[in-house]
């Protein structure tokens, strides 16, 4: 079944199309990649995804239900969750505070009682950092939920972007840039955590990605903007081959396992 169908996404800045009446559709514990060259639209797409932008036109159904005009905090109930092509963590907020942050959307103790302490919201906070420490460790950061965030390592800062994501519980994750920046350890371990995020945790997972090797071992499908508009989907195998594709990445070698 079809988790996210995006139909006919339009988003338009000053008379600039951006994105230009996008179509994707994206199934239940499917890993999909979304490829293109800079400035292909891929993170405006995103944006309007998650509620920072809304779309001139077309629709977005998740699970069912219309994202158009819902707030970003409304979109993360319904459970998509996101990460950030620049990293977008509390630097001043240790790890395990991060991660708190992520699960507030599911936690339902009042204002008073978190004044007064009530027994109710001194069991969920219990709950909340026991649950936090087991996300810190699902992505490998055991030990260092204590951490300052601003402190840790460029690579575990990328995986506490995603433990953070991981505490609203979402359906859908949406990953920007995932393995930007990272060296090649950094970068085969991203690639095993998202296999698991879909494997042993069921999430789907959609991603916008340059690295070439990322997305050719890891996606069952993968779609291609350029210039905001959708000019390739398919496996793998079928966009890699793609002369439209090559042609906007200007040249096959970026497509045999070399960085956009």
């Amino acid at each position: 079944m079809a988790l996210l169908e995006a139909q006919a996404v339009t988003k338009i800045f000053g008379g600039l199309v951006a994105v230009g009446g996008v179509d994707l559709t994206v199934e239940e514990r499917a890993i999909v990649s979304l490829i293109g060259p800079n400035g292909a639209g891929k993170t405006t797409f995103f944006n309007c995804l998650t509620g920072l932008y809304r779309p001139e036109e077309g629709d977005i159904l998740f699970d069912g239900v219309s994202l158009v005009g819902l707030r970003p905090d409304q979109i993360i109930a319904l459970g998509m969750a996101r990460t950030y092509q620049n990293i977008r963590l509390f630097g001043s907020m240790t790890a395990i505070e991060n991660v708190l942050v992520g699960q507030h959307v599911r936690l339902r103790s009042t204002p008073l009682g978190a004044i007064f302490q009530s027994p109710a919201t001194r069991r969920e906070e219990q709950r909340a950092e026991q649950h936090a420490r087991e996300l810190l460790a699902f992505v490998g950061l055991t030990g260092k939920g204590d951490m300052v965030a601003k402190n840790l390592p460029y690579g575990d800062q990328r995986l506490l972007e995603v433990a953070r994501a991981l505490g609203s519980r979402p359906k859908l994750l949406l990953l920007d840039e995932p393995a930007a920046g990272m060296n090649p350890r950094e970068t085969d371990a991203m690639m095993a955590l998202i296999h698991r995020l879909r494997d042993e945790l069921g999430i789907t997972i959609l991603l916008i990605e340059h690295d070439m090797k990322v997305v050719m071992s890891i996606s069952d499908r993968v779609s291609v903007l350029d210039y905001g508009k959708k000019i390739a989907e398919g496996r793998p195998d079928e966009v890699r081959n793609d002369p439209r594709v090559v042609e906007a990445y200007l040249g096959a070698g970026v497509l045999a396992g070399h960085n956009a």
